[in-house]
């Protein structure tokens, strides 16, 4: 099964909240997202049903290892291309935006490349 952007930003979503406390919920996510529960509660059942998701009996929600890596990739492009645009200028706010909307259509051949060049530059 194959993520549309929405589905990417409920997993990092969840990514960043787990980040900051041992339970997470559906009503976290949709209040960090600002979200209508059913809303979440649809998203939530299609990432379970991908194979991304585990939701324990008490509402827990759990990223499974697939559900985990994928959001650690887009948590990782995220950062990586909004410090980018801040080193460039962008500030916090609008680097931060950005960065939201490119990491879901950047392909990984090209954010390797960034990533190599900045590796690069970051070392003279």
């Amino acid at each position: 099964m194959e993520l549309h952007e929405s589905g990417q930003m409920y997993l990092e979503t969840i990514h960043v909240l787990l980040q900051s406390s041992q339970q997470v919920r559906a009503i976290d996510v949709g209040e960090y997202l600002g979200y209508s529960k059913p809303s979440v509660s649809r998203a939530l059942g299609i990432l379970k049903k991908g194979g991304f998701l585990l939701v324990e009996e008490d509402g827990s929600l759990h990223l499974t290892q697939r559900g985990r890596e994928e959001a650690e990739k887009l948590y990782e492009r995220h950062t990586v291309l909004s410090g980018l645009l801040m080193s460039l200028g962008v500030d916090e706010k609008t680097a931060t935006e950005d960065a939201c909307r490119i990491e879901h259509v950047l392909s990984d051949k090209s954010f390797d490349a960034i990533q190599n060049y900045l590796s690069r530059h970051s070392k003279q």
